[in-house]
């Protein structure tokens, strides 16, 4: 339920979301501090809770993704460029790039329901858990794992924990992310 005096989250989590998310420090509820669903575009330092939530979107991974990113950045190992060369390494399929699965998880957070007043990233640290091939379908749940503020009043610091899962619910990146924000 929609709180009148919280219009940026839907208050209590659900009962999917009461489990701590990926190991995530800080997620859980906290006295004093109810955190939900994000659920607003625009959201600033201050309208956010250690725990706020969000899912993304879903993006499909395709041959042509992979094609463009390989021709992009010049990364044409083999698991990548075709379907033998993945199986010679023991893959089923070709296998995207950890690092397009990453711009593209950057993409969907940026396109999600719920979104921050954005200054800039500060960093990743990032882990390619399962391999992602064409055709799979990927997606993020983004918690709010921690906060500060700086010296600058206007601006602070949010940390974001991703769990990435493709469409059979494994998780096949995860990680987090420091993003400045305004406050």
């Amino acid at each position: 339920m929609v709180q009148p005096s919280d219009p940026h989250r839907v208050l209590g989590r659900p009962e999917a979301a009461q489990a701590d998310p990926g190991g995530c420090p800080g997620a859980g509820m906290t006295a004093g501090n109810a955190p939900g669903r994000l659920i607003a575009q625009g959201l600033s330092y201050g309208d956010i809770a250690v725990g706020d939530w969000y899912e993304t979107g879903a993006v499909a991974v395709t041959e042509q993704m992979i094609e463009s990113f390989a021709e992009l950045t010049g990364d044409r190992f083999e698991i990548h460029m075709s379907v033998a060369g993945a199986q010679r390494h023991g893959f089923q399929a070709r296998v995207a790039h950890g690092l397009l699965v990453l711009s593209l998880v950057d993409g969907l957070k940026n396109q999600a329901q719920a979104g921050f007043r954005a200054i800039a990233s500060l960093g990743w640290d990032w882990t390619f858990a399962a391999p992602v091939v064409a055709g799979d379908e990927i997606r993020a749940r983004i918690v709010v794992a921690g906060k500060r503020e700086t010296r600058n009043a206007a601006r602070g610091i949010l940390a974001l924990r991703f769990v990435v899962t493709n469409q059979r619910g494994e998780t096949v990146q995860s990680g987090d992310n420091k993003l400045m924000v305004y406050r």
